[in-house]
Parts: C-alpha cells; structure tokens; sequence
C-alpha cells in the first residue's frame, strides 16, 4: 500500500542515501509518514461506517420479520408477501454489507501493521541505523597515518559499539512488530 514510502526507508537504512541529503529524506519521510497515517484513520473510519449501516440494516431486517409474522397471525397474505420481499432485499443487503466489512477490516488492519513497521524502520533510519558509513575503518598506512595500536585498538571498539547499537536498533524494531502483532491478534 505504501511501497514508495517502504522504498525510500530502505534507501535510508540500506545508506543508498547520501548523507548531505539524509536529514532532509528522513523530514520528508515523516512529512509522508503523517499523510499515511491519516489514510489509515480514513480506512478505520470507513470500518465504522460500514459497522452503522450494517446494525442499521439488521435493526431493519429483525422489524420486517417481526411485521411479517404479526401479519402471518392475522392471515394478512398482501402484507407476508411484501414483508417477505424485504426481507429479502434486507438479508441481501446485510450479506453484501458484511463482505465489504470483512474486506475493509482486512485492509484497514493490513495498512495499519504496514504504516507501524515503516514508523519503527523510520525511527531506526532517523537514529542513525544504516547510515552507509564503512564498517571498516582504513588503515592508518592508507591514511598516511604512523602505526598507532592503541588508537587502532580503540577505533575498533568504536567500531563494534556501533555495529552492536545499529544490531540493538534493528532488534527493538522487529521486537516492537512482533509485539504489536501479537498484541493484534
């Protein structure tokens, strides 16, 4: 559903982004995030609305089949047989009603999980996750550097600090979706 907004979060986390132009991709990106999440308030809206003039619809249906069987009990043959037909028409109503609900439902719940993976890969994007930076550092000959072990040493830690916090990253986000998925069921 929102797969150039997907796209551009994973140019982001994939650094496919150059990093002058990062902060404003990721201002962009939350700019859009905003719309999608007002197209998903829309859908639930829609759930609702659907929901309203389904009971609507089935509040009609119970009053017809109660007129209809009062009319049964006077042998009132004119008024069953119109109370039949909306009947009919209600029932027709309420089955076409309850597959655009279940239809709406699945969308709205599908575009939800979708918009709350790419906040969480947008949250992950904006503290730096996949910022396309080397994950080894040059050496210090191609540097032009002298041959330093403790500040190669300390770099280093540096190095797998960060790797361990991009892993941190990517670990919370897809802990927060299994989350919010189990929390959905």
């Amino acid at each position: 559903m929102f797969e150039s907004l997907k796209d551009a979060i994973q140019d982001l986390l994939n650094g496919r982004v150059a990093p002058t132009e990062r902060r404003a991709a990721i201002a962009d990106m939350k700019q859009a995030m905003v719309h999608a999440k007002l197209g998903v308030e829309d859908l639930q809206q829609g759930v609702a609305i659907t929901h309203q003039r389904l009971a609507a619809e089935l509040e009609q249906l119970v009053t017809v089949q109660r007129r209809k069987k009062l009319a049964e009990d006077i042998h009132d043959a004119e008024t069953v047989a119109l109370a039949a037909k909306f009947e009919a028409q209600h029932s027709e109503r309420i089955a076409v009603l309850e597959r655009k609900l279940g239809a709406q439902e699945a969308e709205a719940e599908l575009a939800a999980r979708e918009l709350a993976e790419m906040m969480t890969a947008l949250k992950a994007a904006n503290a730096g996750v996949g910022t396309g930076t080397p994950r080894s550092a040059p050496t210090d000959e191609a540097l032009g550097l002298p041959d330093h072990a403790a500040l190669r040493s300390e770099l280093d830690a540096l190095a797998r600090q960060r790797s361990r916090a991009e892993q941190d990253a990517i670990a919370d986000a897809k802990l927060e979706e299994l989350k919010k998925r189990m929390g959905q069921s």
